[in-house]
């Protein structure tokens, strides 16, 4: 057909390996394909170009012909061998090398070599509630997992014991049939084996054939010390069974922490609110607040405005990807009376009348708030 240089039509030296043509060739093919293309009469031709190319090129004898004598060594029409569109010879089938390029297209995966195909079990979830006490100092715990297991009576294979899985005669035990036409070829799974390549014709009465069965697995989940929310335990191996004595799939072990009713957690820090009296925060004072570890008296200076944060150094948590141990931060939260008596009342309108005496300021926030309003309003008038 063509009377193109075979080695430029690949782009490849005339030196080039086996490798090397196989590769130019899945490349040019690929970009040229009809289906690729289509109505594109240009890359149909060069897709027949690369095709004719390759065939001649990858096989020895033929192109030691083509090297010597050109094209007229390889076109019958010139007296040459057989004609580059034939599939005779010891050169690579189109079919095969059509199947490596395409494969992954179609959903063909291989599958040259005889035996039962096998697969990977599916990985699994399981999502593990710890409160903040458990998640912070570590633990183990047990939990049950719905599973898919290899199946005890059968050892996987799904057939009754004394028998065993025959080799499917359709697809040869590949899992794969090929379907041609024209140059055209396509890979599919096999329609009577179902991909696995085998026939069970006396099926396990445990599993029905299956190779698993489902059953609830029982394991101990060793919680490392300083997780939290978002963080994943794998368990290798302990996932569902594969498929035709497949190797098992993965549990992951997804870690969710509680709300704690009086810390709060970021990162390494831990967070608590502290309401203290009226009195303590204008006097001062001690009390005592919780820690994970334990009570911790808490030294409340006179004038403490609420809001003030005090800080616990080391009174955290252990991250668990290791470094520095957080700090307990403890935020101060003023409270407001409730409920006061006649006379309670009668003593804060005092406070609050002798607190206002002429030059003094015992609140200053609340002056500082008052004359930031006064100056806003004179600002309004000019």
């Amino acid at each position: 057909m063509s009377k193109v240089c075979y080695y430029e039509i690949l782009g490849v030296s005339k030196n080039a390996s086996d490798a090397e043509l196989k590769k130019a060739y899945r490349r040019a093919a690929q970009k040229y394909h009809p289906d690729r293309n289509p109505d594109n009469a240009e890359a149909e031709a060069k897709f027949k170009e690369a095709k004719e190319a390759y065939e001649i090129l990858s096989d020895p004898q033929k192109r030691a012909a083509y090297d010597q004598f050109g094209h007229a060594g390889v076109d019958p029409s010139m007296g040459g061998g057989p004609g580059p569109g034939g599939f005779g010879g010891g050169g690579a089938s189109f079919s095969d090398i059509f199947g490596d390029v395409f494969g992954d297209i179609f959903g063909g995966g291989g599958g040259r070599g005889g035996g039962q195909r096998v697969y990977r079990g599916a990985d699994l979830r399981y999502n593990l509630e710890l409160s903040l006490e458990e998640a912070v100092r570590g633990t183990t715990v047990k939990i049950r997992v719905p599973t898919y297991s290899t199946c005890k009576a059968c050892g996987g294979s799904g057939a009754r014991k004394g028998s065993q899985p025959t080799t499917c005669t359709t697809c040869g035990g590949h899992g794969q049939v090929r379907m041609q036409q024209g140059f055209f070829s396509v890979q599919q799974t096999c329609p009577r084996c179902k991909g696995t390549g085998t026939i069970i014709s006396d099926p396990c009465q445990e599993c029905h054939g299956e190779g698993r069965v489902r059953e609830q697995k029982t394991l101990s989940v060793k919680v490392p010390a300083g997780v939290d929310t978002g963080d994943r335990i794998r368990l290798a191996n302990e996932g569902e069974a594969g498929e035709n004595g497949g190797p098992p799939g993965d549990l992951y072990v997804q870690i969710q922490v509680r709300e704690h009713p009086i810390f709060k957690r970021d990162d390494a820090n831990l967070y608590c609110e502290v309401p203290i009296g009226f009195a303590t925060a204008a006097l001062g004072g001690e009390l005592e607040v919780p820690t994970l570890d334990g009570r911790v008296v808490l030294k409340v200076p006179p004038e403490t405005q609420t809001g003030k944060l005090f800080r616990m150094r080391g009174k955290g948590v252990k991250p668990v990807r290791g470094g520095a141990v957080g700090d307990l931060l403890c935020r101060v939260i003023v409270e407001t009376p409730v409920r006061l008596n006649s006379k309670q009342k009668e003593l804060l309108r005092e406070l609050e009348a002798s607190m206002h005496e002429k030059g003094k300021h015992h609140s200053p926030q609340h002056h500082s708030w008052l004359d930031g309003v006064k100056k806003f309003f004179e600002n309004m008038k000019l």
